[in-house]
Order: C-alpha cells, then structure tokens, then sequence
C-alpha cells in the first residue's frame, strides 16, 4: 500500500503524500517538448503520449501519485456533443444543449467503445509508474452540464441555473443522463487499472446550500456509489467553504478544497470522518521562497493532529510555476511529517 492510498482511506501514512492538480502541463519544460504543435485533446487520445505526459511529471518532481492525462469533457465525445479545447480559453461547446429536444438527442454513453483512448492510456501508464497510485477523474455532471449548456467556460453560470430553475424536467433529464455517463466512465477506469478517482465539480460552488441539496447532491452521491469503496473517492469544488457538509454526505472519503477554507476547518465540520486535500494557493506555489515555506508549514500545522491528509495545491499548477518550487514544495511537506512520525 502507498502512503496516498493510507492517507485517502485515512491510516497511518509514514509520511503526507503530496500532488498536484494539472502537474502534467505547460509550466515544465519536458511537458512543452512533448506537446509540441499538439492540443490537449491530440495528446489524451494518443496513450503513449498521454503516459508519458503522466509519468515524466511524477519522476521530475517526486510526487506520490499521477493523474491519468485527459480533458473532463473528452466523454462527452460519446453523448454527441461537439466541442473544441481554445487555448487560454477552455471547451467550447458548438450546439449548446438548452432545450428539451437538445437534451433528448444526447447518445447513450458507450464505455465499450466511447474514450477507449482513455483506458488503453491507463494501461500504459499503470505500466510505466511501476507501483505509483494512478488518479482517474471525470467532471461532475453539474460542472459537465454547466460546459454544455453554457457553450463555453463561466463562473456564473447564467444559462445553467436558468435551466435548473425553469425547466426542472429537462434538468432532470440532462443530469441523469451525465450521471449515467459518468458512473459507466469511471467504472471501466478503475476496472483498467486506476488506485483512486476524482470527481471535479469545479463550479458548484456558485449554488446556495440548499439548492445544492435539490438540484446536484442526489446525482453525485449516487456516483460515489456506484463506486461501492472499490477505490478511494476524492470530491474537488473550487469555493467551496458554505458546502463542506454537502460534500461530507455525498460519502466520498476525501474533500478536496481549495485556499478559502481552513483544512483544520473541514476536518471540525465533517467530525474528522473524511480526508482532507489540500490547499496551498497555486499562486503561493508560483511565488515560491519564503512565502511558500510558511504557508506550507501553516497548513502542515493544522493537519498535525488529524489523519487522512493529502497536500496539493487549492487548484491547478499555474503555467507561470517554476518546477523548481513544487520539487521544493514535495521536499518540504516529505521531510517536515516524516520527521514527526
């Protein structure tokens, strides 16, 4: 067993396991060789690509886990839902889907032959890591169906709360079909090979506590499962402090959170019954020095007296970071828990 594996299913770890979120990326310069004229999705597709995406970041900066190299709209491929990856920008969907009819015409999720790119990349990339925890992940049907309804990235989320709001029937429809989707991904991600999956919903916190409760918590708790504790469950919401109770009931056995939230704070809420990762700034991690020394040791502090913490960054790695800061940040959260054990 690893140290991340212990620490997700909250046992004694010799030492805190640390990864990053977007730690395959444009920030190292082995990455940005390998890419190439290539876009994101080029790469996700080609499996010995997107392996060796996976593990030359694991081995350059000594972290205790990988995360399979995809895009969390890739499945939606499957659905019939057209979409392109601009850069600085992110997916933008052609033909949102925003009617009835829209959502009706959505395909039936195939996992026997939708994203096999996906699964035949973690193959590869089981074999390359030799023993190291490899992450799985897949967006969360909110986060899923805000891209889809909106046609391209947005905090606010106008046009998918409309939908919520006014056209419950066709919400409902649209969720459980992406639920479907995700349920069938992630299934045949762990049965090729994955140690954990994430489940991002990125944007859910721009929802009320209680529409929460009505409109999103019954789709994701029906993910986590499906899963039945065949592999640890980490959940990740960017703003996510007013929905940490949610998150505890949707069963999964970590939280993952970003800088606006405490994690001594999170481990208080949930009674300690859930890991914590977590949750330096990435803008931190960019700056590095000092400041970065400090606020690692502040959080290391806070989770001193819990089990079940896995350091990470609050979101993903800035492609203005030096790779130099996080193989110090690794060094540092290493060597400052294993000293304490």
């Amino acid at each position: 067993m690893s140290v991340f594996i212990d620490a997700c299913r909250r046992k004694e770890a010799e030492y805190t396991p640390v990864w990053f979120m977007r730690q395959a990326g444009r920030y190292l310069p082995s990455y940005r060789s390998l890419k190439g004229s290539r876009n994101v999705l080029e790469i996700a597709k080609d499996p010995g690509l997107a392996s060796e995406a996976v593990v030359g970041a694991v081995r350059e900066l000594g972290v205790d886990a990988g995360i399979i190299f995809a895009d969390i709209m890739l499945p939606l491929e499957g659905m019939g839902v057209k979409f392109r990856i601009e850069e600085d920008v992110g997916p933008v969907v052609s033909g949102p889907i925003r009617t009835p009819d829209d959502v009706s015409q959505l395909k039936d999720f195939d996992s026997r032959s939708d994203a096999v790119e996906v699964y035949e990349g973690i193959d590869e990339t089981v074999r390359k890591l030799d023993g190291t925890p490899l992450i799985g992940f897949s967006g969360a049907p909110f986060t899923l169906a805000g891209y889809v309804v909106e046609g391209a990235p947005s905090r606010e989320l106008e046009r998918t709360k409309m939908m919520m709001y006014d056209d419950p029937d066709s919400w409902k429809a649209l969720m459980g079909k992406l639920t479907s989707m995700v349920e069938s991904y992630l299934d045949r991600q762990i049965k090729h090979g994955v140690d954990a999956v994430q489940l991002f919903d990125s944007w859910v916190g721009c929802l009320s506590p209680a529409d929460y409760d009505r409109y999103v918590l019954p789709y994701t708790r029906k993910i986590i499962e499906s899963i039945g504790g065949r592999v640890p469950t980490i959940h990740f919401c960017a703003n996510s402090g007013p929905l940490i109770e949610r998150f505890q009931s949707t069963k999964a056995d970590v939280l993952s959170v970003d800088w606006r939230v405490a994690v001594d704070d999170v481990w208080r809420r949930c009674a300690d019954r859930v890991g914590v990762q977590g949750n330096l700034d990435p803008v931190v991690a960019a700056v590095g020095g000092e400041t970065m020394r400090r606020q690692t040791g502040d959080i290391l502090q806070q989770a001193q007296i819990h089990r079940g913490h896995v350091f990470s960054l609050g979101h993903g790695v800035l492609k203005v970071t030096s790779p130099s800061n996080l193989k110090q940040l690794v060094n540092i959260v290493h060597e400052k828990t294993r000293s304490r054990k």
